[in-house]
């Protein structure tokens, strides 16, 4: 089986971006219990807070080397791929958390972080063809946005959701997964661009401000999940629906299709089912 080496390369660009992003999360979650929720009328001062901490600001920090290079493999490969190489991240969370903060998991737990390890091994046989994609239309985008904005709206009618940091989670995965569409329309259209200088085409690009946006809206609403839920269960619930998000955009806005040879294109498909069923059992762990 041969496989694509400029495609395993920049998933794997990814691959070490969901290590970053995990050790950076891991240390703003260190901080839920004295850093303050950002409320309705306080998100502003509880904010400003958060920046001030220094541990807090280090995790951003880290994440934010984590973002750059998810970015540059999003450069040159599927967003769909991506994502499941992402999902490493929820894994190596549950095993710092349990290392640096104590967080007990369960046998649920630790089966769900090994359908994750065995996904990453299936997408890996998985590379005799990329997924082809085309530019996503900016209409087919913003459908998705509204669809995905109110299915995550749905938890918050549950109370026992919204109390026990759930209904955030979700939001936080959704507003993360959306980022990730934005991104890969953000490097398409850069891309396509020629002939004015690179920083003008940077700040001239709307999707810019709309990743941006997404991603600080994603970033308040799990550090808020933190102050409910255990960051063993709210960052992989997160996880995964930002992850199930590019998955079904990458397909409906970006036409990403499976291999043309049936043993990878089931493969892929099993890698994506793993991903997601094994995503759930941490998610559900608690319970």
């Amino acid at each position: 089986m041969v496989k694509t080496p400029g495609l395993a390369l920049y998933l794997s660009f990814g691959l070490v971006a969901s290590v970053l992003l995990a050790a950076g999360l891991l240390m703003m979650k260190s901080r839920s219990a004295t850093l303050p929720p950002a409320r309705a009328g306080n998100v502003v001062r509880s904010v400003l807070r958060w920046i001030r901490d220094p541990i807090w600001i280090g995790g951003l920090g880290v994440q934010a080397i984590g973002y750059a290079l998810y970015v540059v493999s999003l450069s040159d490969a599927p967003v769909s791929l991506v994502a499941v190489m992402m999902q490493a991240g929820i894994g190596l969370f549950v095993v710092f958390s349990v290392l640096f903060l104590h967080e007990r998991a369960n046998r649920r737990e630790w089966i769900g972080i090994g359908g994750i390890a065995v996904a990453a091994v299936l997408l890996s046989q998985s590379l005799t063809g990329g997924a082809a994609h085309d530019h996503a239309t900016d209409l087919a985008l913003f459908n998705l946005t509204a669809i995905a904005v109110a299915l995550c709206a749905a938890p918050y009618a549950f109370a026992r959701l919204r109390r026990g940091g759930v209904a955030t989670a979700i939001a936080s995965g959704v507003a993360f997964g959306l980022a990730s569409l934005y991104t890969k329309a953000l490097t398409d259209s850069f891309i396509a661009q020629t002939g004015s200088a690179m920083i003008l085409r940077v700040f001239a690009n709307p999707w810019l401000y709309y990743t941006s946006a997404a991603n600080i809206a994603g970033l308040i609403l799990l550090q808020n999940s933190f102050h409910s839920a255990r960051g063993i269960v709210a960052m992989p619930l997160s996880s995964a629906i930002s992850n199930v998000v590019p998955i079904l955009g990458g397909m409906a806005a970006f036409g990403e299709t499976l291999p043309t040879e049936p043993t990878a294109a089931l493969l892929r498909v099993a890698s994506f089912a793993l991903t997601i069923v094994s995503s759930g059992l941490l998610a559900t762990g608690e319970a």
